[in-house]
């Protein structure tokens, strides 16, 4: 396979030289002010379409621009791992002894065989190749889903470098552990990897750089990026970043990996938060109190990544309905107006209201209902009002005082002169209410005026919101 690799590289070299060429003339290179104003769209190519192939979801890339996404994280491409494959959660494929039943699960994207090769199920080379050109002719970075922690057991260092891999006292390889309790995580398709060793960083690093010289790639996001050592990150980003600048993005909020490595976080907590609030476990003053905490926590350039989905949350917690209700649309309209990025996850462009089988293939449906023109709306004001500007330079972000702390969502963004203000019901419940604030506003989705003053009452259904724009 890796002598397949090199033929198909040195065939395409001049070819792809070519295209580097032309893709710098139409895309810069990953900057901060590109970033400030963007939307990310992860991909999962396997459910994104009947075919599950690169070749469908590249012919969609052109739709994305609508929704204003600006970067594509594609999850794991990499080959699979066959042996201990999971069926379900509990089970893999050794423990289902019906062959024609086996063959039905296709494992979970990050049990990796090899970093440097592509999934036979998703196309090939060409296939990529050209999902990535058509990314970037349409003004969209891609980066892609990075599994520094782990392998699968079919991965060829098990056999040839099996000192990168951790090991219990008998010298066997393990799966994953918790550091706190020494126990497995349960992730049995998978092999720990032991960052002691210093050659597996010059490997791995090694892998990473092959997809940005080869495929010219504009970044990662990085799996359980706090499981791996933060020094491993710094190094591998600051040799990656000789070839051309890349967008990091980590699977954490662990500040440190901030200071060099990374660009952008998850917003794991203050999810968690959002889903409570829509289910009554907490108020909008919780929120108030985190947003006070991570200004203190984070240094000033540090971001990260809001959402009401995605992979993980789809599949094992449940859907935005299940888990938000009624509060989902107001909750979908506060990740675009916080600091940082907004996610769109495949399918919740299209209104999708079921959980994606994750071992096995499932697909979206692909028709445009609710959420697409309220999407591409959001995105639009993303990607054009610099009171939303989320990245190194943000914009400011102020929480304004109204006569119901528990229950009303105030905040204002302002930046280079634009002025914007989310307000919200975030209950289950009407309520009356005033806010301190005043000004000429219009309200952004539907168009109509909004003059506020501290005095007069304003009327909110539950989960009523409004954004409120000011030139």
């Amino acid at each position: 396979m890796a002598l397949l690799v090199l033929l198909v590289s040195c065939k395409n070299e001049p070819k792809q030289e070519e295209q580097k060429e032309e893709k710098q003339e139409s895309l810069e290179p990953v900057s901060n002010e590109a970033l400030e104003s963007a939307v990310i769209y992860e991909a999962n190519i396997r459910q994104y379409s009947p075919e599950g192939t690169f070749e469908e979801f590249t012919k969609d890339i052109p739709q994305l621009k609508e929704l204003g996404v600006k970067v594509i994280w594609l999850m794991p491409v990499y080959p699979i791992s066959m042996k201990n494959r999971k069926a379900t959660q509990d089970l893999s494929i050794e423990d289902i002894e019906d062959e024609e039943e086996r063959k039905k699960y296709l494992g979970s994207y990050y049990a990796i065989a090899d970093y440097t090769d592509i999934n036979p199920e998703f196309g090939n080379f060409d296939d990529f190749e050209n999902l990535v050109e058509t990314a970037h002719e349409n003004g969209m970075y891609v980066i892609l889903d990075w599994v520094a922690n782990h392998t699968g057991w079919d991965h060829h260092w098990m056999e040839e470098h099996p000192e990168f891999y951790t090991q219990n006292d008998k010298g066997e390889i393990v799966d994953p552990l918790n550091p706190d309790t020494g126990e497995s995580w349960g992730w049995t398709d998978v092999a720990d990897l032991n960052y002691d060793n210093k050659e597996l960083w010059e490997a791995m690093t090694k892998e990473m750089e092959f997809w940005v010289k080869e495929y010219d790639i504009d970044g990662f996001r990085a799996d359980v990026a706090g499981e791996v050592p933060t020094e491993f990150w710094e190094q591998a980003v600051e040799k990656l970043e000789t070839n051309k600048p890349l967008f990091m993005l980590a699977e954490s909020e662990d500040k440190d990996l901030f200071h060099e490595a990374f660009d952008m976080g998850y917003n794991w907590e203050g999810h968690h938060i959002m889903n409570e609030i829509a289910q009554g476990k907490k108020t909008v003053e919780d929120w108030n109190a985190y947003m006070q905490k991570i200004d203190t926590t984070y240094q000033d350039d540090d971001y990260l990544m809001n959402f009401v989905t995605n992979h993980d949350e789809n599949s094992w917690s449940g859907t935005v309905k299940e888990r938000m209700g009624d509060a989902s649309e107001a909750m979908l309209a506060f990740t675009y107006t916080l600091p940082g990025m907004p996610l769109i996850y495949s399918g919740q462009e299209y209104d999708m209201d079921k959980r994606l089988r994750f071992f096995e293939k499932d697909t979206i449906s692909k028709e445009k209902g609710k959420l697409w023109p309220i999407l591409e709306k959001l995105g639009k004001l993303k990607n054009e009002n610099v009171a939303l500007h989320g990245a190194k330079e943000a914009a400011s972000y102020e929480a304004l005082e109204t006569s119901e702390e528990k229950k009303v969502m105030a905040f204002k963004r302002e930046k280079n002169g634009r002025e914007l203000i989310y307000l919200a019901n975030f209950s289950d419940s009407p309520i009356n209410f005033t806010v301190k604030q005043e000004g000429d506003y219009q309200n952004y989705l539907t168009g109509e005026t909004r003059k506020l003053t501290e005095n007069d009452k304003l009327e909110y259904a539950p989960w009523q919101y409004e954004i409120l724009v000011k030139n």
